[in-house]
């Protein structure tokens, strides 16, 4: 049999009966009067009581709500789990997490993670007593050696944002439950549930923004969380409710219409993505691809361990410097120069000015978030299309640099700035 350009030969088998469960699960037309096949949204924001303090099932909606308790039920069963949260965005399900914790506890959190998370350790939880940590989980000896007796919570992400590094989920967390009751976290955004089970590997949570793939329609702001352990899972219920902390119920609605087709998107990204990294890389006006798919992929070996197959995620440096890499940004056409991802559209960033500009520099530098560092959220549009895209904004960052060699050599006196402009 032939390989296709995104063969998933090699990785984990897919997990059975998920695109059944994404379509069926907590979907029972039986549990409305109606019978109503698609869940309602149920926009009540207090229900009516049987007599006082005894109810249906919901009293509040901040509490639990219908339309919520739907789309929770099937990223359960998605992530092979026993309980769902759904929150109202990623940043809001890490700020729920958080508080589990008290003054005093260390937070090991890797080094290379989302802007917003590396943001709100540094700059939120650490001033309410928190010890923040910031480690290269994906050397386990590094975790392990930085794991004292406050460490009671764990921050990874596979891959991570933006150099698109993996981390071994079971050796993290073999190293972690050896201490006791520290917490592992896997967010699982760039992966999704359909690629990646972090519960099945040993992690405690396994949380997502599900403004990304899980939804995968650029329409949602979510967070979602999964756990198998009961006490924990009525500890985040219980901050759920008390922050507020909650999705409201079209928000649910549009993200459990997204789960529906979570097998065939993702699929179709594998595909895409797998044949711009293969053009990239091929491309003399690259420097470097970073993409788990890939044999090049430091730890390729481990994502097929580990993973069932790869997003849309592509990270790659562009030869030249910031310029030759804004260049490039501003002459695509069918990507969309924006931050976030996982959508069905073609989007193109650059972290070091964008998603990742919180970060201090130094931090970027030993991350190798560099100026030239580009990440692409490869989407569901044709491969042809998307390809002479890329090819065209490489050319137009090239000529950039043919220009500004030009205009040096003939002793113009002309600055690089200038003769972007004039090209």
């Amino acid at each position: 049999m032939q390989k296709t350009a995104a063969s998933s030969d090699g990785f984990l088998p897919g997990f059975q009966h998920i695109a059944t469960q994404a379509i069926h699960a907590g979907q029972d037309p039986e549990q409305w009067t109606s019978r109503a096949v698609v869940p309602p949204i149920s926009l009540a924001t207090t229900f009516q009581q049987v007599a006082p303090g005894r109810h249906s099932g919901f009293d509040y909606s901040r509490s639990g709500n219908p339309t919520r308790n739907c789309l929770e039920k099937a990223v359960a069963a998605l992530d092979g789990a026993k309980y769902n949260l759904a929150f109202a965005s990623g940043s809001a399900a890490t700020v729920t997490i958080t508080q589990l914790l008290k003054a005093g506890d260390q937070i090991i959190c890797m080094d290379d993670v989302y802007g917003g998370t590396n943001e709100y350790f540094r700059k939120v939880a650490s001033k309410f007593g928190l010890k923040i940590s910031f480690v290269d989980c994906s050397k386990t000896e590094l975790l392990e050696a930085a794991i004292t007796p406050e460490t009671k919570l764990v921050w990874t992400e596979t891959p991570t944002n933006p150099s698109l590094k993996m981390i071994d989920i079971e050796a993290c967390a073999r190293i972690v439950h050896k201490h006791g009751d520290i917490i592992l976290v896997v967010d699982n955004t760039f992966m999704s549930a359909y690629f990646q089970r972090p519960l099945a590997l040993g992690a405690d949570i396994c949380m997502y923004s599900a403004t990304k793939y899980m939804n995968g329609h650029s329409d949602v702001v979510m967070g979602l969380v999964s756990v198998n352990s009961e006490s924990l899972h009525d500890r985040l219920r219980f901050l759920q409710n008390a922050l507020g902390t909650v999705p409201s119920p079209v928000d649910c609605y549009l993200c459990n219409r997204g789960l529906k087709t979570l097998q065939v998107r993702m699929e179709k990204h594998f595909k895409n993505a797998m044949a711009v990294a293969q053009f990239l890389e091929s491309n003399p006006r690259v420097e470097k691809v970073v993409y788990p798919g890939l044999p090049s992929h430091p730890q390729h070996e481990l994502a097929k361990r580990q993973c069932t197959g790869c997003t849309g995620m592509v990270t790659f440096y562009i030869k030249g410097a910031l310029q030759h890499a804004e260049t490039f940004l501003k002459s695509l056409k069918l990507f969309t120069l924006a931050e976030s991802l996982g959508g069905y559209e073609s989007l193109a960033e650059l972290p070091a000015i964008m998603t990742h500009a919180s970060v201090p520099k130094k931090d970027r530098d030993a991350l190798g978030i560099s100026d030239t560092l580009i990440r692409l959220s490869v989407g569901l549009e044709d491969e042809r299309d998307l390809l002479e895209d890329l090819d065209q904004a490489l050319k137009a960052a090239v000529s950039v640099i043919i220009f500004v060699c030009v205009c040096f050599i003939l002793g113009m006196g002309i600055s690089g700035d200038q003769c972007i402009h004039k090209e």
